[in-house]
Formats: C-alpha cells, structure tokens, sequence
C-alpha cells in the first residue's frame, strides 16, 4: 500500500528501522551501530559513536581509521555490559590534495557473535577563517592605508601560522586589477597580523582590494576606496514607511539633518516625491515624462527636521503603468554656508493586503502526536495584524484562531484518528476577489497552504522533537521537549526504553548522551525532557537527534534543527571615561577581556561612515562565516542489520527526507542544510593610531587617549584573540567630542592657484547663554584674503545659533596651503540686543587649521635647461682677489654621496618623469650596497620612493602591456621607448621591491610585437622627453635600447628576440652613419652580448669622432 511507503520530508532528520529475521518480535536482537559525520575535516576534533545493544556474551570492540597509508586504531576494548554507548574522539592530518577518502573498519567478536563492517568516508582539509580588515573603508591620496589579517579555526581559536600558503602571499590590488605590493612570509600573533601601505599623492582612484590567499582555490578580499573627498559635515535622514498599500490615502514624509556630534542642522528643506512611470517616454517631452511627482519646501524645525504628509492620489496606486515604488529625495541646504546634502528613501507600494505564513509546521505527521505549528498573518507591508480570525483547515475540518499582537497564533491539532498518507493544511484570513481589469491593480488577500505526509512505522510507535520558535540564547542551558509513543506489540514487558541524543553543529558531533525513559505496560505516549547547554561552540545552527532501538530492533528517531544567538567564545567590553569631552582633553579607554588576550581597537570618524557606509563586524556574521564554511551536519550510519527503503510516492523539492528504514545492513547519510556561501570581509582601526595590547593576567587593560581635535562622534569597537579563550568581539561604543563654542571651517578638496574662493568660518554657541565672539583669519604670504562682508569687532551669538563669516580667497602658492581660523569669547559688557552676554568659564577660544590642497593650472611638465659656466676672470677684477676651490675624491660616485637628496627623490609627474626620478633610486641602492655604505635610514627613503613610484607607474600602464606619457585615459598609444625604459627598471627594482612579474612579461610581449622580420623595432607612440632617446630618433637607436633592456632584465642571448634584434645592429653597424649615441648605445649592447669585436669596433669609431682638446675629449652632438 503506498500508506506504507509515505515520503517523510523535514529538514535533517533521520530514522532508521531496522527489522531483524526472528522468531518472535520480542527476542531481544544483538546488533551494533555506527554513527559518524559523513564529511571529516583535517586538523579538526571528529568524533565516531558506537553502539552494541542486547548483548549476551562478552565482546571485543575495536575500530580502525585507515587514512594516508596508516592504520590508526581508536577503540580495542572488552565489552561485557548488555548495551554500550561511547562516542571515540580523533582527527585526521593534512592531506596534500585537499580532499581525500578515509576508511573506518568496526569489528565486534565474541564467541557466538561477530560483526564486521569497512565504510569509507570523505575527508577534506579543514579551512581557516580569514578576516581583513582597514582602519577605515575609504583614503584620500597619499594617506597610509593601515589594515590587520585575522586568521581563526572553527571553534574560533587562532592560528598563528604564516600566512604564505602554497607561496602564496596577501596582495594589494589597485582598480585596474594590478597588483601594487605584495607581503611575503607575514607572521600570525595569536592569530593576528597588522601592515600598512603608503599611498601615492595621485594614485588610481576607485576600489582597491587587499587579498589574501587561503589555499590554492581560496582566497579571502576585504575592499576599500581611494577617492578625493571633502567629509560630510551632516547628514540627511529621509524617513518614511517602507511600504504602503495601494489603498492608503496618505504617504508621511519626515526629512532631518543632523551633525556627525548629534546636533540639528538649521536649513531649508526641499523635498521631491516621485511615482516613476514603468516605460518611460521619450527625452523629448521632458522630466513630467518620466515620473508623477509632488515637492514642497519646509524649515526645519528645532529638531532639524521638516514633516509633511502627501496625498497619495496624484500617484494613482492602484492604476498599473507605474513603478511599484515611490522614490523621496531630501535635500537640506545649511544656513550660513549653503551647503547642500541629500539624502534618499524609498517606499514600496503592494497590493497586498494581507498574507498569511507558516512560521513553523511540522514536515510529517504521527498519528496520535499532536501536529504543531504557528501561523503569522501580516498585512501588504508586513506589519502584524493582530486580533484577528483566521481559519486553518485539515481535509474537511475547521479550526478558527485568533492572532496576538505579534500577528501569530499557535496551534496544535489532534492526529489521533488521522490515517491518511498526507494531509493538506490550508490557513485563511479573508476570501480572495474575484476581479481582474488590465488597467488597474486589485487588492489581495494571500493564503497558506502546506502538504504534509504520514510517518511511517511497522509498529506505529514514534518519538518527536517539539520544535522551539525563538533563538537559544548562550550561556544558559535549554530544555528541549520530546513526545512518544510506543505500542506493547513495539516494547511488550519493557519498563525501561533508553533514549539515545546526538548534538550536531559545523559538520561534527559535539555532545552525545543518553536518557533513561521509564514507561508503564501497554500502551506507553507522553513526553519528557532532554537538556544541553547552549556554547559558542554550537552557533549558529544546531541539530539535535533523539533515537532509541527496540526490542525488534527497529530504530525509532526524530531531529530537529534549532537556531542558537551568534555568540563567541571570548567576552569582549570596551569604554570610554568619559564617553564625552573636549577636543584634545583626555579620557581612558577601558578594556575587559579573557586574560592574555592580543587586542586590537578601533576608532573611525563618523563622516568617513556617513562617506562609505560598510558592513560592521558582528558576531553574527563571524558565526555565519564559520558556518559557512562548515556546512555539512550530515551523519553516515552503519549497522549489522539490513536496510529496506520504502518506496517514495511523491516528491516535493526543496525538502530533506525524513524516512523509517526496516532490514539488512547499509549507511544512511543525513544530507547537510543549504546555507548560503559566505565571503569573510570586514573592518577595524582608528584614522589616527593604531593600537594592539595585550590584556593583564586578570584580563584588563586602560589606554589614556587624547580625544582628537575634532567635533564629531567617533565609533570604535574591539576585537581579542587567546589561546585559552579563542576570539571576542565587543559591540561598538561612542566617544563624542564637543565643546558648546567653537568654529568650524567649510573648504573644497582643493583650488586652482591664483584663483579666488570662498573660505566660510561658521561659530556654533550650544551655551545655555548668549555670547560675543570675535573671528579671525591669521594673515600669510601664500593667499591673499579679503572679507566678503565688512568685517566687524565682534558678532552677537545667542543660544543654538550661529554666525558664518566669509573671506575671498586667492592662493599663491603651491601644495598644501595652511589656513588658520580663531574665534574668542570676549569679556564685553556690550549686550545682544535686550540679553546679556555671558562668557563660558572654560573653552573660550577655539582655533582651527586646515590644510587645503592648491594645485597648478593645467599639467605639470619637465622642462630640460642647460647654462654653461665660464670661468675666464672679468678684466676689472682686483689683483689677487680671485679665489677657486675644486676638490678632489677617489669615490667615482663622491659627488653622487655628497648631494644624494638630489639623486633619492620621490617620483611624480607623468609616466616619464615618474621613471626619470624612479631610476635613480635603484641605481643608488645598488651602488650603496655593494660598497657596504647603504645605511637603514638611506635605505628605507629610497625603497619608500621606489613603491610609490611603481605604484604611480602602473597609472600609465595600457590593456595591452605598453606604457605612454600620460596613460590611456587620453587615448594615447603605448610608446616603445618608454614601455623598454619601466621594463628595465622595474626588472632591476625586483630585489629592492615586489613588482609584480606580469608587469615584465605583459611590457616584453608588447615589445615583442613591435619587431620587424628584419630584427628591427618600429617606433610606437610620442615621447615628450626628447633626452631619454638621445635626441636621436630611429629604428637602430631604438633597438639597440630595448636590447639593452631586454639583456639587463636578463634574457638569454639565445632567445630568439635578443637573437634577431642582434642581427639588426650587426646590419647596421657596417654602416657608417651611424649617430654618435647610436654607436654608444650598440656598444654597451654588444658588450651585455658578448661580442667583443663589434665592442671593439664601435668604440675605436667613437675614439676617432671624438673632439680632444689637450687632457679632454667630447663629442659634439645636439640632444634637441
């Protein structure tokens, strides 16, 4: 009968029925049963369980791993109780594979009986999991990105290992996806590691990622963004319901600005709301086209807001051709400065207007256990509707239930007398309307509907898991509620049925136990207990299995899945006393933790949030990640008895089957939940400092900090690594930094020289009195400023207000540009109109300076320039007063050392003149090291020079390879000349920096394309500096200078590029027009080629066009 083979559908359960070939049901069946995780993990603590139940003899158990060629044994025991239950801990190594199999053999021998079974089992290398984080998620040019690498296993210990797996090592890459750094043989401390990395002062802007390479095919990236940006001041909060119905009448709008420190913004408020049409017309009719839409403009009131409500009518929300959505755009313009910010929202409109879900239904029923669920009825825009009938039928049975504040009712329907193979369970709130018109959208009423099928059991008996709606909190333990039945022809005399209980999280057993159930003869239904603690260990997902054998052996079992609060192993507080104060006073954070614990904080600026909003590191999303990771709770199950399947009669995707097995010997694995894939980025550090500490014995730690000179909200937050404890995380705290006076300044990211701004100071009064204030602009030689307005003594400021006093601005030098703004309170008995100032009795003045960007029109060119010195005496000169001084050094390079602030520099300007200065700092850290004269502080400027600059570089790089004067942005070609200059020096950089080599090899296949069938280069693309060629612009000339640099990278001269250039100079070397510069240039080439006589030959030409004159010789040559 197909009753008998019903699909059991719930989401990982198990049940096994195992029937023995005996005389009658209540002779008591020797047999063993294995139970394992069906996906081992290396490195990781695993555990088997074994069973042996009605024994009658002494036995010998033992259990063999077989795994990498070893034989490892875990148990080999004599058993002599009637039933044993014991649960073996191991692990497994490494496998260099990643994934390989293993083989566990139980054996159980004694005189009568005999067991033997080999199962094999999939085994995988367990992966860490790897946090990036930043100081913060978005850099302005030329700031030093700081950011730490945390590595973790699975219960959330750390690693220290290094973080250079199969040599591969944490990367940078900037937007173009080149690789900009790369870190070798970085070392883990307690799981921690923190860099930092320079950028340049014009680098790519857009998102850079750091990346860390886990194993061959894992990799872990966290993102940030390198932009120029001014930070917001304020920010705009549009607030509105997220979704209404399309029978509303009304849509509340609330529009707010707020200071990053908490105060209203004062302003006017325009806001627009908009109802997109779904097609919309051409750009010929205009924006009334694209959208219905209805404005107003408000001040905002003394809470910086602006309400209002907007009829929905304009917007027709139940005619279709629109957009099921409304769109607010909220744009505040600050009093005083005119600055403007926006803020957005927007509003869902459904037709929904109400639906009813399942929130918890059992998959499966068993007659005589009560069927559990809970149903949760919202409206359209998923609010609770509460107090309301809703009605839930079974086949032809009806139950009505009303629904609590929360919009939900539980229900428990009786099964006794259910003997069908699946029932539908349908839930209604009101009856669907019948009507449908293509221009207009009807109302809706959505019901729930679930099928659910009949457990199957040969003797009717059956256990079940009461399902728990709410999330088990840690650190407490839970009661978990189990109802059974049991029929006498299942148990007959027994007075005692164990129960057996698994506990399953990240892919292994991590508690087993039993439970001695005492029954009454006959009929035997009821429930009890079942408790476990509640651990980190445990989080996010647990799975629970409750089974018991029969005396007939067959195997009665219900699981269940159970959502535990994402909690970590190591407690986490962080403070600050005071969490309030001054610019620049001082207060104490304070740290508790696990003792010994490495800590790391981090503080951010609220305006870098409100900039780049990121994901903030939380517990959840650390546990998540984990789990992600560890996805399978799957078991495999191995008996002595055989196994029969029943046949499945209907099948419903997206379900786990729950089945009752009866027969001879097989494995079962439980198939593991689908939870979505996780990435492991995340975030941490102050702008400012960056600070890793390790916690006291008793777990303490206090940092005194300076509150920066800023008035803002700062977030900071703290995460601990210990070995004991393994990994914390704390929630995020505030430290506000205000004073009730001061002044803030508004500038742009930066300015034209020579060309006026506006430079507003704005004096904010939060004193609970009126003030006079002065304001002031301290005078400099780099601008020249002027007031907008006459400019007065002193302002009148009373309570929550504020003054702005402008200034035009024009800069007259170049770079950052320093501009200081004071501001006092002054002992002045002059009053503010009728009221009486008063003068605060600490913080009476405030300065503030700011730096502002100040650049050059148009781009920066290198202009070469030659002055020829005489030193002929003038006729007028007094007799014996002329005075010469020349110095004599036995270093060729003595000059060199004497003025290498003129040799390190750092490089800047366009791809040539980037190389031009980036060349130099190799050759001098050769020179210096190879004569023993390199010191640390020498050395650690030139290589600093040498990132940036090869950082800068890559800015001109092109898709192709090749490199030009001002990169592809200008739809310049790449140049020859150049790209063979940055693919010699970068290859001569290697040993000082990383440089990526597919930089080298992109730049030596380009050049290869550029080579004639005669050997020869063609020339490619304009090169500005006419010096770096040697005034000299030809085929030969050019291909004597890639060789150059293709032999200095080094290639072999075999190759058969180096091979046919050769050729080429060869041909031309007979020649006898060669340029000067040529002939210098095939020389030194020949000379890395090793073909002596063609040296030779071209020097003892040189040596013939040489110009001497007494002890000198030169040539005369024109570079331009």
């Amino acid at each position: 009968m197909c009753s008998n083979k019903t699909l059991l559908s719930e989401i990982l359960c198990v049940l096994i029925l195992i029937r023995f070939q005996t005389a009658s049901i209540h002779i008591f069946v020797q047999q063993y049963m294995v139970l394992l995780p069906f996906l081992i993990h290396t490195d990781s603590p695993e555990k088997v369980c074994v069973q042996l139940t009605h024994l009658n003899e002494s036995v010998t158990l033992s259990a063999t791993l077989e795994y990498q060629g070893e034989n490892r044994s875990l148990i080999d025991d004599v058993v002599s109780e009637k039933d044993v239950f014991t649960c073996i801990p191991f692990s497994v190594s490494t496998h260099p594979l990643g994934t390989s199999v293993a083989f566990l053999t139980v054996m159980v021998k004694g005189a009568t009986l005999q067991f033997r079974s080999r199962k094999s089992v999939l085994v995988k290398n367990s992966e860490s999991l790897v946090f990036v984080q930043t100081d913060k998620p978005i850099y302005k040019p030329g700031q030093t990105v700081l950011f730490r690498i945390v590595s973790l296993d699975k219960d959330f210990y750390p690693l220290n290992e290094k973080v250079d797996h199969n040599s591969f090592y944490p990367h940078l890459q900037d937007p173009q996806r080149n690789r900009v750094y790369q870190w070798q043989g970085v070392e883990l401390e307690t799981g921690l590691a923190q860099l930092s990395f320079p950028l340049t002062s014009d680098p790519i802007q857009g998102t850079y990622k750091i990346v860390v390479q886990k194993s061959f095919s894992s990799y872990v990236e966290h993102s940030f963004s390198v932009k120029e940006y001014v930070l917001p001041k304020y920010e705009v909060l549009v607030k509105l319901p997220k979704m209404i119905t399309i029978k509303d009448k009304e849509l509340p709008v609330s529009v707010c600005g707020l200071y990053t420190y908490g105060k209203p913004v004062p302003g006017l408020v325009h806001v627009q709301v908009c109802r997109k049409f779904s097609h919309s017309a051409s750009n010929c009719y205009g924006k009334e086209a694209e959208a219905v839409c209805e404005e107003f403009t408000r001040q905002v009131n003394a809470r910086g807001c602006a309400s209002g409500v907007v009829r929905t009518k304009i917007f027709q929300l139940q005619r279709r051709g629109y957009e099921m959505s409304i769109e607010v755009q909220g744009k505040i313009t600050e009093d005083g400065t005119g600055i403007e910010m926006t803020g957005t929202g927007s509003c869902g409109i459904t037709p929904i207007m109400s639906k009813i879900s399942f929130d918890l239904l059992d998959s499966l029923y068993r007659p005589g256990i009560p069927l559990f669920g809970k149903v949760k009825l919202v409206d359209g825009t998923d609010a609770p509707i509460a107090n309301e009938t809703i009605t839930i039928s079974v086949d032809s049975v009806e139950g009505n239930y009303t629904t609590d504040e929360q919009g939900q009712s539980w229900f428990s329907i009786d099964t006794t007398t259910f003997t069908q193979a699946s029932l539908e369970i349908r839930a209604d709130h009101k009856p669907e309307l019948n009507c449908y018109d293509s221009e207009w959208i009807t109302p809706s009423y959505e019901h729930a509907m679930r099928r659910i099928n009949r457990f199957y059991s040969p003797s009717k008996s059956f256990l079940k898991i009461e399902p728990k709606p709410e999330t088990l909190t840690c650190g407490s333990p839970t009661e978990i509620q189990v109802h059974y039945i049991f029929t006498p022809e299942a148990i007959g005399e027994q007075k005692k049925i164990v129960i057996y209980y698994l506990v399953m999280a990240k892919g292994g057993i991590i508690l087993e136990d039993t439970h001695d159930l005492t029954v009454n003869t006959g009929d035997a239904y009821g429930t009890f207990q079942l408790t476990f603690p509640v651990e980190a260990t445990i989080a996010p997902l647990a799975r629970m299995l409750v089974y018991t054998i029969l005396p007939s052996g067959e195997v009665i079992a219900s699981s269940a899945d159970f959502q535990v609060e994402s909690c970590l192993p190591n407690k986490v507080r962080l403070s600050f006393v005071p969490k309030e104060g001054l610019p620049a006073s001082n207060t104490r954070l304070q740290l508790h933790t696990s003792p010994r614990s490495l800590c790391a904080l981090r503080a951010v600026d609220k305006s870098v949030l409100l900039m780049k909003p990121e994901d903030e590191l939380s517990p959840s999303s650390v546990s998540l990640a984990v789990s992600g990771n560890k996805q399978e709770l799957g078991l495999k199950v191995f008996t002595s008895s055989k196994i029969h399947k029943p046949e499945i009669c209907q099948h419903y995707p997206g379900h786990v089957m729950e089945r009752s097995y009866s027969g001879s010997s097989t494995s079962f694995i439980l198939p593991p939940q689908q939870l979505p894939k996780i990435y492991h980025p995340v975030s941490f550090l102050p702008p400012t400092s960056l600070n890793i500490n390790y916690t006291s014995s008793e777990g303490n730690a206090a940092l005194d900090v300076t509150i920066p000179d800023t008035i803002t909200e700062w977030k900071a937050n703290a995460f601990c690594t210990s070995a004991d404890t393994g990994f914390g995380l704390s929630p995020t705290v505030s430290l506000r930094a205000f004073q009730p006076f001061f002044v803030e300044l508004t500038l742009p990211y930066s300015v034209v020289r020579g060309e006026s701004f506006t430079l507003k100071a704005t004096v904010f009064n939060y004193l609970a009195a009126c003030i006079r204030v002065s304001v002031s602009l301290a005078e400099s030689t780099h601008f020249l400023a002027t007031p907008v307005e006459k400019q007065e003594e002193s302002y009148c400021i009373c309570v929550n207000e504020r003054k702005t006093v402008a200034w035009a601005v024009t800069p007259r030098s170049l770079g950052q540009v320093e501009f200081s703004v004071s501001t006092e309170a002054l002992q002045n008995q002059q009053p503010c109109g009728n009221i009486i100032v008063e003068t605060p009795e600490k913080g009476r003045k405030d300065t503030v300076i700011r730096q502002l960007l100040v650049e050059v029109c148009g781009l920066l060119s290198l202009v070469s320039m030659s002055e020829p010195v005489s030193l002929v005496l003038p006729e007028t000169v007094v007799d014996g007063s002329a005075r010469a001084y020349f110095s004599v050094l036995g270093d060729i390079m003595g000059t060199a050392m004497q003025n290498l602030h003129q040799l390190l520099q750092m490089p800047f300007g366009c791809g040539e003149q980037n190389m031009v200065l980036f060349a130099p700092n190799i050759y001098v850290l050769d020179y210096l090291n190879k004569t023993e004269q390199l010191s640390e502080e020498v050395k650690s400027k030139a290589i600093g020079y040498l990132v940036s600059g090869y950082q800068r570089q890559l800015k001109y790089k092109h898709w192709d390879g090749s490199y030009s004067t001002f990169g592809p942005r200008y739809g310049q070609v790449g140049n020859t000349w150049l790209t063979a200059f940055v693919l010699k020096s970068f290859a001569q950089a290697r040993p000082h920096i990383f440089i990526d080599e597919k930089h080298i090899q992109d730049a030596l296949v380009w050049l290869t394309q550029k080579q004639k069938e005669n050997g020869c280069f063609r020339s490619s693309g304009t090169l500005l500096n006419n010096a770096m060629k040697g005034g000299v612009n030809d085929e030969i000339t050019l291909t004597a200078y890639i060789i150059i640099a293709l032999l200095e990278i080094p290639l072999p001269v075999t190759h058969s590029v180096v091979r046919n250039a050769l050729f080429c100079l060869e041909t031309a070397a007979d020649e006898k027009e060669n340029h000067v510069y040529t002939k210098a240039l095939m020389a030194y080439a020949f000379a890395l080629a090793g073909k002596e006589e063609k040296r030779k030959a071209l020097l003892g030409s040189l040596e013939k066009e040489a110009v001497k004159k007494g002890e000198c010789s030169w040539w005369d040559i024109s570079f331009f």
